[in-house]
């Protein structure tokens, strides 16, 4: 019988405009504090967001996704956040804030295999 691991994970979304609290889901980030795993998936899908606003900077939003990400590996160009150990580095990331990039809460799993398990839900949650 394969180990269960316990996991959490929060949804990444865009607030195009932050006052009116509409979003789009374009990613997942999935924590394992045992396996000492983190991942984030994102796709921006820049036809969407448009539909929300056409004053959102794109580009911008691209430069915080990957800086999400980067965070999220412990990347060494990426600040001090980015050298705290994996389950810091996740609170920070899931923490609330008003910005254009939010998380949902987090929200607790088991399975068996994290990275499947992070696909799938990057699939049903965003794509």
């Amino acid at each position: 019988m394969q180990e269960q691991h316990l996991y959490e994970y929060a949804v990444i979304r865009v607030l195009p405009v932050v006052e009116r609290e509409e979003f789009l889901n374009v990613g997942v980030v999935l924590f394992c504090k045992r396996q000492k795993y983190i991942t984030v998936l994102y796709q921006l899908n820049e036809e969407r967001l448009g539909a929300f606003s056409t004053e959102l900077d794109i580009a911008q939003v691209k430069k915080n996704l990957e800086s999400f990400e980067k965070i999220a590996m412990g990347a060494a160009n990426c600040g001090p956040i980015a050298q705290l150990d994996i389950p810091s580095r996740f609170r920070w990331l899931t923490a609330v804030r008003s910005s254009a990039i939010q998380t949902s809460r987090p929200h607790p799993g088991m399975t068996t295999d994290l990275e499947q398990t992070a696909n799938r839900l990057f699939t049903e949650l965003v794509l």
